[in-house]
């Protein structure tokens, strides 16, 4: 497949970079700077600068894009209407690198992660403003969009294990009652998602075994 990686530069991009390559796609970094990720192509452009014909020809664009100052974090909905606007109407697929906050505490789908009351307030704006971002995602209902919470631990050197559990819009668990999964384990989740295309228009979640 011809991917394309939106903040590829960050380690969620640069983990999912290496996952397609080592798959045998063909891999375009999208980037504001200087490359660092593996992609063999570079586009070198701010996001919001990115057109229409910039993303056509790719089968899937994923974004991994993250902003964490309270001024930017408006971003995390802006990022998405942006590139879903590109894709609107087109067959290419968007992926979207999420965050865990947004998931639900139960399958009444009305109190999310962040609602609890052991939730870190130091997170909880970043928790808020990705989920207002996945919000506006879903009003796209001519994008084939796929959303890809982590979870609640996502560690950036973690090991790379093969392996994940795959779950969906409410908040879970391991049997050791844990919700962690490295980087490299969540970029094999995300290219897994790439290659079998099960989920779309849907938020999806995963964490390690």
């Amino acid at each position: 497949m011809k991917i394309a990686v939106v903040a590829a530069n960050g380690l969620a991009g640069q983990a999912i970079v290496a996952e397609a390559l080592a798959r045998g796609h063909e891999v375009t970094a999208l980037v504001r700077s200087k490359n660092k990720s593996q992609a063999q192509k570079v586009l070198e452009k701010d996001l919001f600068d990115l057109t229409r014909e910039d993303l056509t020809g790719f089968d899937v664009v994923v974004t991994a894009f993250g902003a964490f100052s309270p001024e930017l974090l408006p971003q995390h909905t802006t990022s998405l209407e942006h590139l879903a606007g590109l894709l609107e109407g087109t067959d290419t697929r968007f992926l979207v690198v999420g965050g865990a906050g947004s998931l639900y505490l139960d399958e009444s789908l009305t109190s999310q992660l962040s609602d609890a009351p052991d939730f870190p307030a130091e997170f909880k704006p970043l928790a808020k403003a990705m989920a207002q971002g996945l919000e506006a995602l879903r009003r796209f209902n001519q994008v084939k969009w796929t959303y890809i919470s982590p979870a609640a631990d996502f560690v950036e050197d973690g090991e790379k294990t093969g392996d994940y559990i795959l779950a969906g819009e409410v908040f879970t668990l391991n049997e050791a009652g844990q919700s962690s999964i490295s980087y490299a384990d969540y970029a094999i989740a995300m290219l897994d998602e790439i290659e079998q295309g099960q989920h779309i228009q849907e938020r999806i979640s995963v964490l390690g075994k």
